[in-house]
């Protein structure tokens, strides 16, 4: 059976959200900026990231596992590269703090390349290549994760599901975004299937037999998109956030729930590009608007209303649930409404909180 689900007001899911966080030791400042990614992954629908996260989140922070007052620090490598120095603070604040270097180094030089060095989670990228895309830029990040993804012809699991994130300006519209894991699907959408007690397409992973289940709390290991592509895709993502930084990579990246004491030093890349650099930036939004018109000019396939852009459904979720608020599964609501920071439910778990 079904969990019920809660429509709560943006703003009343912030509050929430931040002085849960707060309680659990997160300065507020960090927890503000934490709070405004949560909720803005649930209002796109996107809820594996979203206030599901929030729980783990705070147990990790009051174990120890998050440095609460990081020492940020950019090292400039190059006129238009650098590394950002994280600290292993929570991962959202500190890739904020990333963008906006990145975002100062793309408009002076017209090309950014900035790696996020030691950090814990950092949630959905397509907050950050939002922002990018709104300061004219088009944004790129991807960032590694858990290994929790078998790799295509094998059997035991070795990278994570290392997400991708693009974005473009528009003259007329909000930013083209899309944001994708290079596994079926994220982690975070079995957690949101448990959370509703909902079963899992039979395509998305696998038990510990290998075999394809559609049980959330069967599940072993991810399936990468489109077996080999997808398997291409996250050892690039692996080598550009993780091993390009010095960083743990593949099987050595540290597993999200084995011990929330210690800090994650996880990696995640910008690459941003000014488009006027290249072309008329007017021009250059046109055009992006121009494709996007087209795209929904195309003629659907049966079944199909419209042909939307990649990623555009995310959109048009955001825009409906800001203003009709956002349905969070029950059992999360009643969370964020206790006066408990957790229920020690996370630490000493396996990658898939076992």
């Amino acid at each position: 059976m079904k969990n019920e689900v809660e429509v709560v007001d943006a703003a009343r899911l912030f509050d929430l959200i931040q002085q849960k966080l707060v309680k659990a030791g997160l300065p507020n400042t960090q927890a503000n900026e934490v709070s405004k990614h949560l909720v803005f992954a649930d209002a796109c629908g996107i809820h594996s990231h979203g206030a599901v996260r929030v729980e783990y989140y705070a147990e990790r922070i009051s174990k120890g596992g998050v440095t609460l007052t990081p020492q940020l620090a950019l090292e400039q490598t190059g006129p238009a590269t650098g590394i950002f120095h994280g600290d292993n603070g929570i991962g959202q604040y500190v890739c904020d703090e990333a963008l906006k270097e990145a975002i100062k180094l793309a408009h002076d030089t017209g090309l950014s390349l900035v790696g996020v060095s030691k950090m814990s989670h950092s949630g959905a990228l397509s907050y950050y290549v939002k922002k990018a895309a709104e300061q004219d830029l088009i944004g790129i990040a991807m960032c590694q994760s858990d290994p929790m993804v078998v790799p295509f012809g094998g059997s035991d699991n070795y990278f994570g599901t290392n997400p991708i994130a693009f974005s473009a300006p528009r003259k007329e519209a909000p930013p083209v975004v899309f944001d994708m894991a290079t596994s079926v699907q994220a982690w975070g959408k079995i957690l949101d299937a448990r959370s509703k007690n909902e079963q899992i397409p039979s395509h998305w992973a696998v038990d510990d037999q290998g075999k394809a289940t559609t049980d959330p709390y069967e599940v072993k290991g991810l399936l990468p998109i489109a077996g080999p592509k997808g398997y291409g895709l996250m050892m690039m993502v692996d080598v550009l956030a993780g091993t390009l930084l010095g960083l743990p990579f593949g099987k050595q990246v540290s597993s999200m729930y084995t011990d929330l004491t210690e800090k994650r030093n996880l990696g995640q890349v910008f690459l941003m590009i000014d488009p006027k650099r290249f072309t008329d930036l007017d021009d250059f939004k046109e055009k992006i608007d121009q494709m996007v018109e087209e795209l929904h000019q195309t003629s659907p396939a049966p079944g199909v209303e419209k042909v939307l852009y990649p990623g555009e459904l995310a959109q048009i979720t955001y825009e409906k649930y800001m203003q009709q608020g956002i349905p969070i599964a029950t059992s999360i609501y009643q969370y964020l409404i206790s006066p408990d920071v957790h229920y020690d439910q996370f630490s000493g778990k396996d990658s898939f909180a076992k």
